[in-house]
């Protein structure tokens, strides 16, 4: 029953994703149909939360959902709003992955360069810049900015190499 009512919403989604339906369509669309669904989910779960057993799974889990169900059910007020956090979810996966394996980089600061680049390859993925041009741009410059401080490092990283377009603003080597 419960799964049941939660593939309506998905379909209440569905609907309006095939629709293209704007914020506020989306949110009207969602007032009509999903707040139904939930205040129905709502109910079930009072109803259903003395029948599990106390201390059990099932009470834990109605007990937590209930208590959030007031802001997981704000979604329906603005259309730009999601149902879930999928999105969210699948941006950091990688780094969650990439955190099991940090525990074998065999010391500490091999593990904190892990941890560097990956949050540069990170931002490059966020900025939309492809990491092989930037890694070999940046590789092919870092010499020039070691022995010139007069220019930042800060030039070279993903979001600021991409304002730059692409570095071409770079002096020249001057060998």
């Amino acid at each position: 029953m419960l799964l049941a009512q939660i593939a309506k919403l998905y379909q209440v989604e569905q609907m309006a994703n095939d629709e293209s339906m704007t914020y506020e369509q989306r949110s009207e669309l969602r007032k009509r149909l999903a707040y139904p669904i939930m205040r129905g989910f709502e109910k079930w779960i009072v109803a259903y939360h003395p029948k599990a057993i106390p201390g059990g799974r099932m009470s834990k889990a109605l007990s937590y959902t209930y208590n959030l169900f007031e802001r997981l059910s704000r979604y329906h007020l603005d259309g730009r709003y999601l149902p879930d956090n999928n999105l969210a979810e699948n941006a950091i996966r990688p780094l969650a992955v990439g955190r099991k394996g940090f525990l074998f980089c065999g010391n500490h600061e091999s593990a904190e360069n892990a941890a560097i680049m990956y949050s540069l390859l990170g931002c490059c993925k966020a900025c939309d810049v492809n990491p092989r041009e930037w890694l070999t741009d940046v590789f092919s410059k870092i010499a020039l900015y070691n022995n010139n401080y007069e220019l930042d490092l800060a030039d070279l990283l993903p979001h600021n190499w991409k304002l730059s377009n692409k570095c071409q603003n770079f002096p020249k080597d001057s060998n």
